[in-house]
């Protein structure tokens, strides 16, 4: 019997270990197809009841054959001849059959249309909508079909930007990840001082994204979420993050464990029993937290919160599963070459002791310092812009759509590539037409013909409806073109309440709108949740209200200080609602995670200490392993910086700005000052807040 015992102790980790390493291959070639799946088009994500969404599905009675537009564009600052003219066209008849070739050819393309200043001449390629994730090798051939000598050439408009946009995800699986998991190894090696640790965690990390790509590949091929290239790149972000944090956590208290038990099994299973709670209670905050966002008028955010719940999911499992069993077969060896052997004692560097008998001294003091640091910054919160980002200015890098974009706009009306629809009822089109052209902004109004332009031909009516095209003096997809469209609404509310506005412009507008609602719907919804489960965790009413408080100071902080420094430092162009909304979330839920690990410590240490003493031995235990969760988390965010994305920057810079200031100064100095002032009433209406029964409060740290 103890010789079957021994041997089923290191049978069940193996298999274990087998289970996940033999899974690996084939999850790991399901979950390389979910880019294949990504819906990048901003139009796909409205909300069925945004106005440029009833005009999207009204247009196909006017348009039969839908198409995204290819604007190919060519410019000569000496002027275009004859003979230049003749051998664009030739171009053009070659961009042609190549998307021919290619399946790709929704519709003839137009005459080239030449600009006033002689200067450029242009024409539309309309391209199939349907093509996904072909649309970049199509774009990227009429690129070099179209290359002529002695002439700038460009493919622009949407689909010129949209393909550009997709190239910028493609090196999510490359340069994210390598860039992730670099910065991860790095810290792990200056925290562990061991060779083996830190493959074990990023072993684990690794795990947990291949299992979470394969499984949201499954959901997004079922059609049951919806997958774009910054939610997977968050998602895969998060997912490393997350499980090398709850990595950290177990691998602390195992080191700690085994100083106190000869038996790395017997240091396990108290490892496993202190440590699943706070992780699961930690995983279960932020999958609760992620999927708020289900009530988000946005597609984009609500493909986002699944994908980031189930990685999230898979980065508990992970963490409690394939890292205890590797541990286990390990052992001490896992330590190498610093070994916690039985009955020795902790390396006594004295940091954190030094902040616990600090805070226990002068609690009042460093709260008062803390807040009013905090509240500095985020009295600038409000000073945040985030008022929309033109398409144009979130590819940071080389574009040749958005290069042509500016082209485009020197020779051209800026919005002819993409204009502005607005469909209204047939007896007042004339005089919405006049109102839509006396708005500012507006360069031209005219009424759709057909497909094939005829002068002073009748517009087409289509069950009463007509289609009127308005041509923005401003680059269609800016924030400028954004305030025209909103006045344009607004003047034709007049004109005819029955007259829509939609188009590519109407539908970045209808985003932000949605976006800004979203705020105020999701935010309550997110801290209700995280009140539910600290309430839960904790068993106390008083300490999840703390912890919630100090967390939303630190967001505010963190927005201050964005504020201050996005556009005249980093000269970011703006920001948008739905940064906010994302960065909002994440720092909520992942902030909650370092307190949830700092006070569920805290409490196992209240109960034999006192509430004082028990959060600063909670603060001086944890206080190197919840250091450096956060600056593996912090870093692991702002590897989404190398792809050169605004959105991702700023979402990388406000999370991982925002993970440090909770991990040394919210976590570290505010919570434990507070509590410690609070007293034992901070576990009301618990037992605990009577204090530790029969228990005698010890008030030095020497012995932590």
């Amino acid at each position: 019997m103890p010789r079957a015992r021994s041997t089923a102790r290191w049978v069940l980790p193996a298999l274990v270990l087998l289970v996940w390493l033999g899974s690996a291959g084939p999850l790991s070639a399901l979950g390389a197809q979910l880019t294949d799946l990504q819906e990048n088009d901003i139009a796909a994500f409205l909300p069925d009841s945004a106005e440029s969404t009833r005009v999207q599905e009204l247009q196909g009675g006017f348009q039969p054959v839908e198409s995204i537009p290819a604007v190919l564009l060519w410019e000569d600052t000496d002027g275009l001849d004859e003979a230049g003219l003749t051998a664009i066209g030739e171009r053009l008849r070659a961009a042609t059959e190549v998307a021919e070739a290619a399946g790709a050819l929704a519709a003839p393309p137009t005459p080239l249309i030449p600009a006033e200043d002689g200067e450029a001449v242009q024409a539309f390629l309309p391209l199939e909508p349907d093509l996904s994730n072909d649309l970049l090798p199509v774009v990227e051939d009429l690129r070099a079909a179209i290359e002529l000598d002695g002439t700038d050439s460009f493919v622009t408009g949407p689909a010129g930007i949209f393909a550009d946009f997709s190239a910028v995800f493609e090196g999510i699986d490359g340069l994210l990840l390598l860039a992730a998991f670099g910065v991860v190894l790095i810290i792990l090696l200056v925290v562990y001082r061991s060779p083996l640790l830190p493959l074990l965690v990023i072993g684990t990390a690794g795990l947990a994204l291949t299992a979470a790509n394969a499984l949201a590949y499954l959901l997004a091929d079922a059609g049951v979420i919806t997958v774009n290239g910054q939610s997977q790149g968050i998602a895969a972000i998060l997912v490393v993050g997350a499980a090398t944090d709850y990595g950290l956590l177990l691998v602390a208290r195992f080191r700690e464990e085994l100083r106190r038990e000869e038996s790395k099994y017997a240091a396990m299973r108290t490892a496993l029993r202190r440590s699943w709670e706070p992780i699961v209670a930690s995983g279960a905050t932020v999958v609760l937290g992620v999927l708020c966002l289900l009530l988000s008028d946005l597609g984009s955010n609500r493909g986002l919160g699944p994908i980031s719940a189930v990685s999230v999911v898979l980065a508990v499992l992970a963490a409690l599963s394939f890292l205890p069993a590797a541990l286990l077969l390990l052992g001490r060896a896992a330590f190498w070459p610093f070994r916690p052997n039985y009955g020795s004692e902790p390396r006594r560097g004295g940091g954190w002791q030094a902040v616990a008998r600090l805070v226990g001294r002068r609690p009042r003091r460093v709260l008062g310092a803390s807040l009013a640091a905090l509240i500095a910054a985020a009295v600038f919160a409000p000073t945040y812009e985030a008022e929309g980002i033109a398409i144009s200015d979130v590819i940071q890098g080389e574009s040749n759509g958005v290069d042509g974009q500016e082209a485009l706009a020197r020779h051209f009306e800026a919005g002819t590539a993409s204009p502005t629809i607005i469909v209204t009822p047939e007896e007042t089109w004339p005089e919405v037409a006049e109102v839509a052209a006396a708005t500012d902004g507006v360069a031209s109004v005219v009424p759709y013909v057909g497909p094939q332009p005829v002068p002073f031909a009748p517009p087409v009516v289509v069950d009463g409806l007509v289609r009127l095209d308005a041509t923005l003096d401003v680059p269609p997809d800016s924030t400028e073109a954004n305030e025209a469209v909103q006045e344009l609404r607004t003047a034709l509310d007049d004109a005819d309440p029955e007259a829509i506005v939609g188009g590519e412009t109407a539908a970045n507008l209808d985003a932000r709108e949605s976006a800004a609602r979203d705020l105020g719907v999701i935010i309550p919804s997110v801290l209700a949740v995280i009140l539910v489960v600290l309430g839960l965790l904790l068993r106390s009413l008083v300490a999840p209200v703390l912890l919630v408080a100090t967390v939303v100071l630190s967001v505010g902080a963190t927005v201050g200080v964005a504020a201050l420094l996005f556009e005249s430092v980093f000269g970011f162009p703006g920001s948008d609602p739905t940064i906010l909304l994302i960065a909002f979330v994440f720092l909520v839920a992942l902030g909650i995670d370092y307190n949830i690990f700092l006070m569920t410590r805290a409490r196992e240490e209240s109960a034999r200490h006192g509430t004082r003493d028990g959060v600063l031995r909670a603060l001086a235990v944890t206080g190197g392993v919840i250091t450096s969760a956060g600056l593996v988390l912090a870093a692991t965010f702002g590897a989404l910086a190398v792809l050169p994305v605004l959105f991702l920057a700023q979402v990388a810079f406000l999370v991982g700005f925002g993970v440090l200031l909770d991990t040394f100064v919210v976590r570290s100095l505010v919570v434990p000052a507070a509590v410690a002032i609070i007293g034992d009433r901070v576990w009301w209406p618990s037992r605990l807040a009577k204090g530790p029964a029969g228990a005698r409060p010890e008030r030095e740290l020497e012995r932590v």
